[in-house]
């Protein structure tokens, strides 16, 4: 076993997963339990926080029994995003379920606060715009509407965070109170120019400071593991969320460098190196990594369903068994079909943001079977891909920044050859899927092992990318052209008539 091994903890939306990388960024061992979702109603998605930290113990302990005890000499933690809870600070039990990035619960609220005129504020402080996916308003709704939470808090009874900084203080035993910047500059709160959290926007949403953690960079001492939760004491130095782990992990270190991640969501973040770029296409600017105070910023847009498409036709509509059955799908229905699949089931993320807009299939007729409707599947979230990078290269001249190249892709729905190649096509840009298959874990190991010198620098970390296939666009100017007029179409029918 070699000496130099580090431990990740990946928590995302539909699973918990913990890795263990040798230094040169090879999977020893790795443990995953799946996430319920809980759907209380249309539109709400929850997670139960301590059924999280449970099963976050339970694979660490398995990786840690797979590699026969080994203590890893570092661990790095990364997250689903936004997803947020309150917690008793006496006792740590959650005083609801964790409110989840996708639920929309608060978009009535939102909409209050942009009528109002509030939104110019919001996103010149914090790079991010009004919208239900950020933490700001799912605090704010657990405040008003959990018994007795807003006493509680004012009382100083209640501590709260994302889910990284949860794990944190359970891992910790309660000891660590912190969150690092990529993380804090996602809950709408933090003025992503400063690195702090915003007095006044505390204030318009009524969360009290005291609530919040500590901010902190993605490198650092942040505590160790209680030994008595998971057999080991394992230094925590690294915290990142998971998209800016995805970006890490793929080793978009350098202005320009761009990467999508298609995991329950579709995240493509681009490297604006220290300066953060106010979109003009309704983007995001957010904080890529803190180290050493020295902020990166990314520009980034999302998609909120991608892999969870697919699951809905696996789910909902019972047309595939898994998701792998989508490629062979896909090669088999016609390619004009016609058919179109917008998949805004939670709303539509950048650079749309219709937190209204509903999921539509459109283009059927009775030659429309499962292998049809599987293809529009994967096309729609491709086409919304598309959307997004003709807003970033908008965004990006307008700075006088170089345009990326190539797209480096990452999570599950990157094993789909299909889905690859329609995107080089729709793209007209080569996409470069790696051979690391576990991007998020392996930004956050990289995070961890930098803070206590596993790596001296980014480029070791760099040299140790690999390509597994380059993914050639073929496709001629006339046809696409032709398929996006189509999809700008059906898109143009899901959307709410507020937009």
């Amino acid at each position: 076993m070699p000496d130099h091994t580090i431990l990740a903890l990946d928590q995302g939306t539909t699973s918990t997963r913990a890795v263990i990388f040798d230094d040169g960024g090879e999977v020893l061992a790795s443990a995953t339990r799946p996430l319920a979702q809980i759907y209380p109603q249309a539109g709400w998605v929850a997670h139960e926080a301590s059924g999280i930290f449970t099963d976050a113990i339970a694979v660490i302990r398995d990786v840690l029994q797979q590699t026969k005890g080994n203590i890893p000499r570092a661990m790095g933690i990364t997250n689903q995003r936004e997803t947020v809870l309150l917690w008793d600070r006496v006792t740590g039990e959650p005083i609801s379920n964790a409110i989840v990035w996708q639920d929309r619960r608060t978009a009535d609220y939102c909409k209050t606060l942009r009528d109002s005129g509030f939104e110019a504020e919001v996103s010149a402080k914090t790079g991010l715009l009004l919208d239900p996916y950020f933490s700001a308003t799912k605090i704010a709704w657990i405040l008003e509407n959990i018994e007795f939470a807003k006493e509680r808090a004012l009382n100083g009874d209640l501590l709260a965070g994302t889910i990284d900084c949860w794990l944190l203080w359970k891992l910790t035993g309660g000891k660590t109170h912190a969150t690092d910047a990529t993380n804090a500059s996602r809950t709408m709160l933090v003025d992503i120019h400063t690195g702090k959290w915003d007095r006044a926007l505390l204030e318009k949403f009524e969360i009290p400071a005291a609530l919040l953690p500590d901010i902190v960079d993605c490198q650092g001492n942040f505590g160790v593991t209680d030994g008595d939760l998971v057999g080991a004491e394992i230094p925590i130095t690294g915290i990142v969320g998971d998209q800016q782990a995805a970006a890490y992990g793929q080793c978009c270190f350098e202005p320009g460098s761009i990467k999508a991640t298609f995991g329950t969501g579709g995240f493509i973040l681009v490297n604006t190196g220290d300066k953060a770029i106010v979109s003009e296409n309704r983007l995001l600017s957010t904080i890529l990594s803190q180290i050493s105070g020295q902020r990166r910023y990314a520009l980034e847009g999302s998609l909120f369903m991608a892999g969870a498409t697919i699951q809905w036709l696996r789910d909902n509509l019972g047309i595939i068994e898994n998701a792998a059955d989508t490629e062979d799908l896909a090669r088999a229905a016609d390619p004009d079909s016609g058919v179109f699949l917008v998949p805004a089931f939670q709303g539509l993320g950048a650079p749309h943001w219709d937190a209204d807009a509903r999921a539509i299939i459109g283009g059927m007729t009775r030659g429309t079977g499962r292998a049809e409707i599987a293809r529009a599947a994967l096309e729609g979230v491709a086409f919304q891909v598309r959307d997004l990078m003709v807003a970033i290269n908008d965004d990006l001249r307008r700075v006088e920044m170089s345009l990326p190249q190539r797209l480096k892709v990452d999570g599950a729905m990157s094993r789909n050859n299909w889905f690859l190649q329609f995107l080089a096509d729709i793209l007209d840009m080569p996409v470069d899927r790696a051979s690391q298959s576990e991007a998020t874990a392996l930004g956050a190991a990289f995070h961890a092992g930098l803070a206590v010198g596993i790596y001296k620098t980014e480029n070791e970390c760099a040299a140790l990318w690999r390509r597994d296939r380059t993914f050639e666009p073929g496709m001629g100017r006339a046809e696409r052209d032709r398929r996006v007029a189509g999809w700008r179409r059906a898109l143009e029918r899901s959307f709410s008539n507020d937009t």
